[in-house]
């Protein structure tokens, strides 16, 4: 496929180069989040290698002309790059919907792959909070995004990211619809959303995002009161050292938020 023209990683670095062997040797800390095993296949790899230097669309292109596991490379090249760089919300919303078809059909090509299955979640879910919650609740993302989260974490208990986007879940629809409707329609709890964030800060205590989202769902979970746990939470984020591309994003995000 043609190389897409999207924008530049904003915060170029050497750091996040993994020459050669350094991938492997780095690998089980880059992937302590998705709980990814290493690939075999050298596509696969190089493929990996550019989406922790933040070159996404090669990673994109790369993981897809390789197959197999290089198709959850490009499909989370796009869903960060989407999430973390792309400025407009238009292509956004076109590129979080084409990650989120290639997954789900990689989910149904492998159905033992966890990421396929966490990867068509985060999608749906960027998606959704893009066109707004309500929306994709009345178009039956709740419902698949559930679903796909459950099986990720049957596949994989120890996913952290899949936890973080299962407690997402959870503080998404109690804040669109209220705790009542929430739990009888869609099975959405508080202690269940905070359980989940938790499981996941444990999976991956250096993981920024896992600390941000643990911020932003307490705040939509319990509101004002949770504002301040809130705030060292991302305090906490903030002042990480982001191990890939992916992470420096994150970083960068809770800086904002607290500048």
């Amino acid at each position: 496929m043609a190389k897409p023209k999207w924008a530049a990683f904003p915060h170029p670095t050497k750091e996040f180069a993994f020459a050669g062997d350094a991938l492997k040797k780095h690998w089980d800390a880059l992937h302590q989040g998705d709980a990814e095993p290493w690939p075999k296949e050298a596509g696969a790899q190089e493929a990996w290698r550019l989406f922790h230097q933040g070159k996404f669309a090669d990673a994109v292109v790369v993981g897809l002309d390789a197959g197999g596991a290089g198709i959850t490379a490009a499909n989370k090249a796009q869903a960060i790059y989407a999430n973390g760089v792309e400025p407009k919300d238009a292509a956004k919303v076109a590129l979080f919907e084409e990650a989120m078809e290639r997954a789900a059909q990689q989910a149904q090509d492998e159905p033992k792959n966890a990421n396929a299955h966490y990867l068509y979640a985060y999608a749906a879910g960027r998606y959704s909070q893009r066109i707004s919650v309500a929306k994709a609740l009345a178009q039956g993302y709740g419902g698949k995004i559930r679903t796909a989260l459950e099986a990720a974490l049957k596949l994989a208990p120890k996913h952290a990211e899949a936890h973080i986007a299962m407690g997402a879940y959870h503080a998404e629809i109690i804040d669109k619809v209220g705790a009542l409707v929430g739990g009888l329609t869609y099975g959405a709890k508080r202690e269940k959303g905070d359980e989940h964030f938790q499981k996941a800060l444990k999976l991956a205590p250096a993981s920024p995002i896992a600390h941000i989202e643990y911020a932003n769902g307490l705040v939509l979970l319990y509101g004002k009161a949770k504002l301040a746990e809130a705030g060292k939470l991302y305090a906490k984020a903030a002042a990480m050292k982001p191990r890939d591309a992916m992470e420096k994003l994150d970083v960068e995000m809770a800086r904002a938020e607290l500048a």
